[in-house]
């Protein structure tokens, strides 16, 4: 009588809550492209008979590799694979979720300070924030934070603990690219700065301090891509904090003024303000 893989029972009972999975090889690494597929030839998509499709009997390709189907992960080139794995990972982009991956203190603490609570699960060197609904995959958008959804894989680290809650604004604006800068836009602090007057979601007095504090502090430690490490500051905290009347002119003028140390011209802060702002429909 055969057994079955350890890693395997897991991807199948994974699978039972739609979860792709695919195996990693030691270091989390996937499997290696075969060379009829190497460079990703046969555009990425296994286990297909259409022309020019991936026909590898092994899972060769990542996250592109990732199924649910019960039968292709029993079948024998797979449980081959799944007796050389490591460990299981699943394409989060699959099943609609973001994976939120924390590398260190200080990315826990800028999460735990910005972000809804949601699932978590812990890491070796930090934790795995899950929220639901997918998104772009970009590594390395702040220092210690990676997002992993669409076109990527994430290692299965057990089910965590905590409500999923919904992918928030906050976590789609650190993916968006600053787009050209915004025509006619004034160069002075007249323009409309502040926030809208939603509800207000700060736990405490201290909670947009502490926002803006970060913020500051993110701009002034970036060393390369400036323009867009400024965008995406700003997009981060409007989506944080721009839905109520909370953000004045006094807050923006701190963030504004870190640009600037850091070589940006008013007109750039102005423009990539208001940029950000059409960008979330404020």
């Amino acid at each position: 009588m055969t057994t079955t893989p350890a890693h395997l029972r897991t991807a199948l009972a994974l699978t039972a809550d739609g979860l792709p999975v695919l195996p990693l090889r030691a270091g989390k690494v996937p499997f290696g492209n075969c060379r009829v597929c190497a460079r990703n030839a046969c555009g990425g998509r296994p286990n297909m008979k259409t022309p020019g499709a991936c026909t590898c009997p092994r899972p060769c390709h990542a996250w592109a590799a990732a199924t649910t189907d019960p039968s292709v992960l029993r079948s024998r080139e797979w449980v081959l694979a799944w007796r050389e794995a490591a460990a299981v990972a699943y394409h989060p982009g699959g099943a609609d979720l973001t994976v939120v991956d924390l590398d260190n203190e200080a990315a826990l603490d800028w999460a735990r300070e910005t972000l809804p609570a949601t699932r978590t699960v812990a890491s070796t060197r930090g934790e795995h924030w899950i929220y639901q609904g997918a998104m772009q995959s970009v590594n390395g958008v702040r220092p210690g934070v990676d997002i992993k959804s669409r076109m990527a894989y994430a290692r299965w680290l057990g089910p965590g603990t905590g409500i999923i809650a919904p992918l928030p604004a906050a976590v789609r604006a650190l993916a968006v690219m600053e787009p050209a800068p915004a025509r006619n836009a004034s160069q002075t602090l007249t323009a409309p700065l502040r926030g809208g007057q939603g509800e207000c979601r700060h736990r405490t007095p201290t909670y947009l301090e502490r926002g803006i504090a970060m913020a500051e502090q993110r701009i002034t430690e970036a060393r390369s891509a400036i323009h867009t490490t400024v965008y995406r500051t700003f997009l981060a905290v409007l989506a944080t904090h721009g839905g109520c009347g909370c953000l004045t002119d006094a807050h923006v003028a701190r963030l504004f003024t870190a640009a600037q140390a850091k070589g940006e011209t008013l007109r750039h802060c102005t423009d990539a303000w208001t940029n950000a702002r059409t960008a979330l429909g404020m």
